[in-house]
């Protein structure tokens, strides 16, 4: 082993409980960025991020706010002739609702059989953490880096990234760099480290109808006036057919077919079927039948109801006709569709169906394109072999089902290579109750990033 590694290893062994508590410190702070309540928790979670920058000795730490939640930036330069590495993190959070089943409070970490729970443990505080700590570690043990670092962690990306897309279109210059490293995402399974190469898009829709101009009682005018939920749960009932697939005309026109390399690749995966349905106490699959769990997840695109509500839903009855009804619906994309395609045959198609009883109030939140990206540059096989140091173990590439945007943002502005690499799991339980991270992916997160520093040097 280089030896220069070694002691950056060493300092991480011997540093561990400290990295631990700090950790802990991170998490505590509720950085729910969807409620405007936590406005003050953001900044301040913002200024203890540039406050563990400093402890290090690195200088050049400052915060953007011109656009909205803070951005973190740093900038650490070596020298002209080494790499430089952009890291990528967000230090916001998901809604802890429902905060009753949880068993311990989101934002009062625990410690249980190997694993740190609380709210943002994986996603994404936790592996914006390994990355500190790995530039720590670096600088504490050898005075400076093998590479020439910057970090951008934004406080939005829960809510729409707004802030880092308008700070990354207007600031090429100051983020420049040879490439990007992400770790957003997760391992396909416990102890088998992967790379992810591909990401689905999304498009995110809130529809409303309403019908009368209030609420009404049931009896006076129950079968005479239309009720918005049943006829919104009628459009929703028509959104697929009898094999699972959206209805929705054109979505699938420019989805590319599954290959045959790609479907044996995926067979070879370690995938238990019956595991997955045990882990989720269910007893059928949905979706498209035709396909595996593994291909609806990362190859086909899919259509979700995310929130479905209108008139009472108090403890007891209330007898009611509905004014509203509203259903909140996320699509996801797969490659050669466009977030821009699908807002439009979406909304097109929703519009034709709604009854004329109704109206109708549809609005677009944030979308993002669907991203793959090529594994055949030095900056992902590098981070193939860093990972192999780090954890003793063959890497595998996988897709994700899930998005993110800033892949493409990057991709199309700065015009390098982005680095999915990931440390969480499955059962890490991100955007639910009881979220955590595994403390050896936690670890060995933290020394598989100093490979990469080492490898990306020479």
């Amino acid at each position: 082993m280089n030896k220069d590694i070694k002691l950056v290893l060493d300092y991480i062994d011997n540093n561990q409980d400290r990295f631990l508590e700090e950790l802990k410190d991170f998490l505590r702070f509720p950085s729910v960025s969807t409620k405007t309540s936590h406005k003050q928790d953001i900044k301040n979670c913002a200024d203890w991020i540039c406050e563990q920058f400093k402890s290090m000795g690195i200088e050049n730490v400052w915060q953007n706010e011109e656009y909205g939640n803070p951005l973190v930036l740093v900038d650490y330069k070596v020298s002209e002739d080494k790499p430089t590495l952009l890291i990528y993190g967000h230090y916001d959070v998901q809604p802890e609702d429902p905060i009753n089943l949880w068993k311990t409070p989101p934002f009062e970490p625990d410690i249980r059989d190997g694993k740190i729970y609380a709210r943002g443990a994986a996603d994404d505080k936790g592996q914006v953490f390994i990355h500190i700590k790995a530039v720590e570690s670096y600088l504490k043990a050898h005075g400076s880096l093998p590479i020439n670092i910057k970090f951008i962690i934004e406080g939005e990306e829960e809510s729409g990234s707004e802030a880092i897309d308008k700070y990354v279109k207007t600031h090429q210059d100051v983020l420049k760099c040879d490439a990007v490293l992400i770790s957003d995402t997760g391992w396909f399974a416990p102890n088998y480290p992967t790379l992810s190469y591909g990401l689905r898009g999304i498009a995110v829709f809130e529809m409303t109808l309403t019908g009368p101009n209030r609420d009404l009682h049931s009896g006076m005018y129950g079968g005479a006036v239309a009720n918005p939920l049943i006829e919104l749960s009628k459009i929703i009932s028509n959104l697929f057919d009898a094999d699972g697939k959206i209805t929705v005309p054109g979505l699938y026109d420019n989805v590319l077919p599954i290959t045959e390399v790609e479907k044996a690749e995926f067979a070879k995966l370690p995938f238990d079927r019956k595991e997955y349905m045990e882990d989720l106490e269910i007893k059928g699959e949905g979706g498209e039948s035709e396909y595996s769990i593994v291909e609806k997840v990362w190859m086909r695109p899919s259509l979700d109801i995310n929130g479905l509500f209108g008139g009472y839903i108090e403890e007891g009855h209330k007898s009611i006709i509905p004014s509203i009804a509203t259903a909140k619906i996320s699509i996801r994309l797969v490659p050669n569709q466009t977030f821009e395609e699908i807002n439009q045959k979406f909304k097109a198609y929703i519009e034709s169906v709604v009854p004329a009883s109704m109206k109708l109030s549809m609005n677009v939140h944030h979308g993002a394109n669907p991203v793959v990206v090529d594994i055949n540059n030095d900056y992902i096989k590098k981070a193939q072999a860093a990972l192999t140091k780090a954890f003793n173990t063959s890497v595998g590439f996988t897709r994700e089902g899930g998005s993110i945007p800033i892949v493409e943002l990057f991709s199309n502005e700065l015009h390098c290579p982005v680095v999915l690499m990931g440390f969480g799991l499955d059962s890490d339980n991100i955007h639910s109750p009881n979220e955590n991270f595994v403390l050896s992916n936690f670890f060995g997160g933290i020394k598989a990033v100093s490979h990469y520093f080492e490898e990306l040097a020479y």
